[in-house]
């Protein structure tokens, strides 16, 4: 299948830093292609099975782990990126035959321990690839090796005269089983136009002025106090001096 790759790569890139936390639900299981990309973009690496060009299992299906990108966590385009070299055995059996088949599995994430879900439970999504395995260049290798580096920044040290390439899978179907009732499959034209996460809309919430109401103001009438205490003696004094006066009148 012929990917608009510039279209994929630009996506990529925009949303590299696009990373709310909503966008780390799982989809729902009806969503096939969504919960494809999901499950994709959220595992590092991937079991991938060739057919064997060496003795004594040569034709025969042979598998081994590789570690895959297919960019930021959040982000990816969907397609699975993998650094390579001619000296890994799996790499010979693609030089001669580069048909092979990728499986990821959300047992690699906490997502099914923490579920509960043991690696062979249909609920702990998991897809098979088929395709072939092609080296990339350009500005696709440019990309591949952000998005692998970025996961994988052991990769940055590797020993530099093991000639590594980057490479990707060119997808021709994709199986996916998450759910009870058998695998189901996707096309790649389904796959790639799938969105494995929907942020949830920021709803606002509309402001209520609140009436400012006044209080009316109540003067307290002032009471005055009699002044009491050391006044007390004269107050005494004062009234003795006028009643001995009323008597004299009289």
């Amino acid at each position: 299948m012929e990917v608009n790759m510039n279209t994929l790569l630009a996506a990529g890139l925009l949303l590299l830093f696009a990373m709310p936390g909503e966008l780390y639900r799982i989809p729902p299981h009806e969503e096939v292609a969504r919960m494809a990309r999901f499950v994709a973009n959220q595992c590092n690496w991937a079991s991938m099975a060739t057919i064997s060009t060496h003795e004594p299992v040569q034709g025969q299906p042979f598998s081994n782990a590789f570690s895959t990108s297919d960019g930021p966590v959040g982000s990816g385009t969907g397609v699975p990126y993998m650094y390579l070299t001619t000296m890994e055995i799996s790499v010979q059996d693609l030089m001669v035959n580069p048909q092979a088949s990728l499986s990821m599995s959300l047992a690699q994430t906490d997502f099914c321990k923490n579920q509960g879900y043991d690696p062979q439970d249909p609920l702990c999504a998991h897809i098979i690839f088929s395709g072939s395995v092609l080296e990339i260049n350009g500005t696709e290798a440019t990309f591949a090796k952000k998005a692998l580096f970025s996961r994988h920044p052991e990769m940055v040290d590797w020993p530099t005269d093991h000639n590594w390439f980057f490479a990707k899978m060119n997808i021709t179907k994709v199986w996916v089983l998450d759910y009870f009732g058998g695998v189901k499959t996707v096309t790649p034209e389904d796959y790639f136009k799938a969105t494995p996460y929907k942020a949830t809309p920021y709803k606002a919430t509309p402001y209520k002025a609140t009436p400012y109401k006044a209080t009316p103001y109540k003067a307290t009438p002032y009471k005055a106090t009699p002044l009491r205490g050391h006044h007390s003696q004269f107050d005494a004094e004062e009234s003795y001096v006028f009643r001995r006066d009323l008597e004299g009148r009289g």
